[in-house]
C-alpha cells in the first residue's frame, strides 16, 4: 500500500486486500498508541496472531471482528449491514 489509502477496489488480488486490513489494524492501533501486546490482550487473541493479521496473512473472520471491536473500529464493518425491504415485485 504505498499510496497510504486504504481503498479496495475488484483489480487487486484477494491476498493484497488481506494485507490492506493489516495495514489498516496496525494503522489505527498506533493511531491508538496501544503495543500488540496491549491490544491483543485487549482483543482476546494472543500477540502472535495479531502480528500475523498485521502482516497481512490469512486469518478468522472472528479474530478481525475482536481485534476491531477492541480498537473501537467495528464501524468499519457498516458497509455488511443488510437493510431489509419489499422488493418491487412483492409490492406489485
Amino acid at each position: 500500500m504505498s499510496d497510504n489509502s486504504y481503498k479496495i477496489n475488484r483489480t487487486i488480488s484477494d491476498k493484497e486486500i488481506v494485507e490492506q486490513l493489516g495495514s489498516y489494524i496496525r494503522h489505527q492501533r498506533m493511531l491508538q498508541d496501544k503495543s500488540q501486546a496491549t491490544l491483543s490482550k485487549e482483543a482476546g487473541v494472543s500477540r502472535s496472531t495479531l502480528s500475523l493479521l498485521e502482516r497481512g496473512e490469512p486469518g478468522s473472520l472472528l479474530t478481525l471482528i475482536q481485534v476491531l471491536r477492541a480498537l473501537g473500529r467495528l464501524s468499519a464493518l457498516e458497509s455488511f449491514e443488510v437493510y431489509h425491504q419489499k422488493s418491487p415485485l412483492y409490492l406489485a
